[in-house]
């Protein structure tokens, strides 16, 4: 885990992934987006595979995989994946199948993120958990099964789900699962500097942020989440 003792503003847009996933986005508004996310200055930009390749500008593409439900086949998320890289993503966040996570068949749940963690080799593969939706036991077992399939990072949300997206309770046992060895990715409802410090100290190494702009422009309000455990 990383040093948590605080997060600049500086340090936040280092670890956020900027992000826009609406399915309906045109080739104007994309283009309005990264250049954006050039002014604030962020590192990486997460788009839907479907608008790939974009222009980079100095920045890394992060794109995602069976998204937003996971219910796909594996093979057609390694297909979905290959192509992603082809089109120049750097990093893949890939929904897990909840249906075999509901199941208790992590074997299969296992095999199915190899399948897209050998179709992107060298790049940065993120696990989305749906961590709303799940048990601790399961959040715990989805992390233990990113892990052996090979994952670098776990990841609460898609953002899509109704059961709600990051929480500090969450994150907090995905970064006591994983123990420093894969990254955590706090992802879905966050909108304010005071949750993205909360996050980081429950131990998010980084932000999935569609918000970025007004939690930089809130970076010095001092207001605090009133619940530990809210759900964001």
């Amino acid at each position: 885990m990383s040093d948590q003792t605080g997060l600049t503003a500086g340090e936040f847009l280092d670890h956020a992934d900027h992000t826009l996933l609406a399915s309906d986005t045109t080739a104007e508004q994309l283009a309005g987006f990264i250049a954006g996310a050039e002014a604030l200055g962020v590192k990486r930009v997460c788009v839907l595979p479907s608008l790939l390749p974009v222009e980079k500008r100095g920045r890394e593409i992060v794109t995602v995989v069976g998204f937003p439900t996971g219910a796909h086949a594996s093979e057609v998320k390694a297909a979905e994946t290959r192509r992603a890289v082809a089109d120049g993503a750097d990093e893949i966040d890939v929904v897990v199948n909840l249906g075999l996570v509901r199941s208790g068949d992590w074997r299969a749940v296992e095999a199915d993120l190899r399948a897209v963690r050998e179709a992107c080799p060298g790049l940065v593969l993120k696990v989305i958990l749906e961590t709303a939706a799940l048990s601790d036991d399961e959040i715990v077992a989805g992390c233990r099964a990113a892990e052996a399939a090979g994952a670098d990072m776990v990841k609460t949300s898609t953002g899509f789900h109704p059961a709600g997206g990051a929480s500090l309770h969450a994150v907090r046992l995905m970064a006591q699962t994983v123990g420093g060895r894969l990254g955590v990715k706090a992802s879905g409802g966050i909108r304010s500097a005071a949750v993205a410090r909360e996050l980081w100290a429950a131990g998010a190494t980084r932000f999935g942020v569609s918000a970025t702009a007004s939690i930089l422009a809130s970076w010095d309000d001092d207001e605090r989440p009133e619940a530990a455990d809210a759900s964001y």
